[in-house]
């Protein structure tokens, strides 16, 4: 439908005859899924945690991803509210 506005349609650089997911809006990335799937994995590494753990190996490749996990998606969410700042 035509309208008589003067407002130009914002169009990404991707044909859509490569992506059809172009013209329908399905081309991008979740940030919240990802978020939540990087703190439920986090989680999940430190309840494996529960139990007995035979040695220090068990623990520190548990622990340490978990934390990186952790400290990337604390930067993930520290970099979203500070972009409308830049």
């Amino acid at each position: 439908m035509a309208s008589n506005s003067r407002e130009i349609a914002v169009r990404s650089g991707v044909d859509p005859d490569d992506e059809p997911s172009v013209d329908w809006g399905w081309h991008a990335t979740f940030p919240n899924g990802t978020r939540i799937a990087g703190v439920v994995t986090a989680i999940a590494l430190l309840v494996m945690l529960i139990g007995h753990p035979t040695s220090w190996t068990e623990i520190l490749f548990m622990v340490i991803p978990a934390i990186a996990i952790l400290a990337g998606v604390a930067w993930s969410i520290r970099r979203r509210r500070n972009s409308w700042r830049r």
